[in-house]
């Protein structure tokens, strides 16, 4: 499988958002939308009007990761929005995760569980194969900018080892740049997501093209 970048626009200029949707387009397929809600994370972004107004100025795949409490909640909202694929945290829904994971399924959207830095893969290796996509964060969700962990990326291969889905999708968020991602793809990674990286970069092009 081809590797997917996935911009985040945490670090985009949230004045100008469609002009900074429109930088990535020709360079990718997908853009990286983080939902918070400052009590799952302590920090807030965006939500639902945001993700509905991007759908209505994109064609790009809206890979939307709810760092929120109480998942399931917002699910119905998230895809009548327009969002393409709905990754949810393991450590937010616990024992609602099959609930989740089958309400997002039911509105006819690609699923995605994450899991954060100190959470195990064994603990959510019972899902691995119900979802399209797991979502390992390599630093503490809430903040772009920080330092990637290399423990965490470790668990690329024990997610590989639960799968028997050839086409999952091994999506890797934070610290990423041309240095990271090529660790994160040899352990076997075929999605990274970067923001500072990206936006920060004086050529979006070959900052994008340097992760793959």
């Amino acid at each position: 499988m081809k590797t997917i970048v996935s911009p985040s626009i945490l670090s985009a200029d949230f004045a100008n958002l469609e002009n900074e949707i429109r930088k990535i387009e020709p360079y990718t397929t997908w853009v990286h939308i983080d939902v918070m809600d400052g009590h799952f994370v302590p920090n807030i972004s965006i939500g639902v009007p945001v993700v509905k107004s991007l759908r209505k100025i994109t064609d790009l795949f809206l890979d939307t990761h709810l760092m929120i409490e109480n998942p399931i909640k917002y699910i119905d909202a998230f895809s009548s929005a327009g969002a393409d694929l709905i990754t949810f945290h393991y450590e937010a829904a616990k024992d609602k995760t099959i609930e989740t994971i089958e309400k997002i399924k039911k509105n006819n959207k690609k699923i995605g569980l994450s899991i954060k830095p100190k959470t195990q893969v064994d603990e959510i290796k019972d899902y691995i194969n119900l979802v399209d996509l797991i979502l390992v964060m390599t630093v503490e969700p809430g903040f772009g900018g920080q330092k990637f962990m290399d423990e965490s990326a470790k668990k690329i291969t024990e997610i590989k080892k639960y799968s028997k889905n050839d086409n999952l999708i091994i999506q890797v968020d934070g610290g990423i740049n041309d240095k990271t991602a090529k660790i994160c793809i040899d352990l076997g990674a075929n999605c990274l997501v970067a923001g500072n990286y990206i936006y920060n970069s004086d050529n979006i092009e070959k900052a994008i093209k340097s992760l793959i």
